[in-house]
């Protein structure tokens, strides 16, 4: 058990240590705005907390007394904790009520951290064994001692919970509404981990032995740091992240339409503004151009197939089976325009075709809507040939 424990105090130790330094190389361009100095010393102070744990895991003395290092993580972890919920502050609140509600917070905050500490040594916090501080060994002083540092940190959880929501649908900014999103995760994660640890607590006052159970509250705090961590650099990293995701998309998509642009070229070669063959490094660098020549071109070659197609023809085939109503009139459209395209090379025009018309009810001018839709299509029809 003290392995995972262990493990799990590196988890959230390192992924404090990563937001700080990939924060820290901003520090010339950000120095002087309030809202950074808040989040650089919230990440300090996070960083602090683990470490004071990690060092609490290798001994049971610090600098010579007995549990400083559980004292100085528990101090560093209110610390830490008001922190954050003056960083939540700075980033919705204007600046008048931020500073008020901020000095709010720091008195709490020392308020706090002078009962804990008055509590430790009343306990006689450095001559216990460190184990006491786990379970409070039914010590009513260090039960007290505990508990007062469980509602520490439950608090502020609940607090910016409550206010990550009306923060995020306030912002027009994408990547901070994400950076609130994820923030309220890592809250009801890290009260996930207080309401664990009070059940360990209580249940080891009473006597019951939970078993693994009890390793639940140190998975939950890595967990919740860790998301914790990504929620406050988020703003750096996000944007970058959701260009990146959108990249993928958006070549998803270009793949998933070849098959079909293919057999549309194979038919109709001159639909095609360049020739197949351009580069590669052409496609990769510029990647929403040849998205966009891919459909324009699907659409080419289906209209230049309109006399082939036949209206009379509506079986979709058993792949289509059991699908949505979109999903079998796309498998119908690939059926009809694999069957065109064999009228076309076969030079077979059938009596009731489609002659006029484009892409029946759909909107040309919704890109977005346009490459889902062929996407399916063109899906439908790679199975179908991948059928027959």
């Amino acid at each position: 058990m003290n392995t995972i424990r262990t493990l799990c105090f590196v988890i959230a130790a390192l992924s404090s240590y990563a937001a700080l330094g990939y924060r820290l190389t901003q520090v010339r361009r950000s120095w002087r705005e309030s809202a950074y100095r808040a989040l650089i010393t919230t990440l300090v102070l996070q960083c602090l907390t683990f470490t004071m744990g990690a060092v609490a895991m290798a001994g049971d003395s610090f600098l010579g007394v007995g549990n400083l290092a559980i004292l100085g993580m528990h101090l560093s972890a209110v610390a830490f904790c008001v922190s954050a919920q003056i960083i939540l502050l700075r980033w919705a609140a204007a600046d008048e009520d931020a500073q008020r509600k901020s000095r709010y917070w720091v008195i709490t905050g020392i308020a706090l951290n002078a009962l804990l500490t008055a509590l430790f040594f009343l306990a006689d916090g450095p001559g216990r064994p460190s184990s006491d501080f786990d379970t409070g060994s039914g010590q009513p002083l260090v039960l007290v001692y505990l508990l007062a540092f469980i509602v520490s940190q439950a608090v502020p959880c609940v607090t910016i919970f409550r206010q990550c929501g009306p923060y995020a649908r306030m912002t027009d900014n994408a990547s901070l509404r994400q950076a609130l999103r994820l923030l309220s995760v890592a809250a009801v994660v890290l009260f996930l981990y207080c309401t664990a640890r009070t059940v360990n607590i209580l249940t080891a006052a009473a006597g019951v032995d939970i078993g693994a159970w009890a390793l639940a509250s140190n998975v939950f705090s890595a967990t919740g740091i860790a998301v914790l961590s990504l929620s406050l650099t988020n703003s750096s990293w996000g944007p970058s992240a959701g260009r990146l995701l959108e990249w993928v998309r958006t070549y998803r998509s270009y793949r998933a339409l070849y098959p079909l642009w293919r057999d549309l070229y194979e038919s109709s070669p001159d639909i095609a503004l360049e020739p197949p063959g351009a580069s590669v490094s052409a496609s990769v660098s510029d990647l929403d151009y040849r998205l966009h020549r891919r459909v324009v071109e699907i659409r080419d070659g289906w209209r230049e197939l309109r006399p082939y197609i036949d209206r009379t023809a509506q079986d979709t085939g058993a792949a289509a089976e059991g699908g949505s109503e979109e999903s079998r009139q796309a498998f119908t459209e690939a059926a009809q325009l694999r069957r065109a395209l064999h009228a076309k090379r076969t030079g077979t025009m059938p009596h009731d075709n489609k002659d006029a018309g484009d892409f029946d009810d759909r909107d040309p001018d919704n890109f977005s809507a346009e490459v889902a839709w062929l996407t399916k299509v063109a899906s439908a029809y790679s199975r179908l040939d991948g059928a027959s």
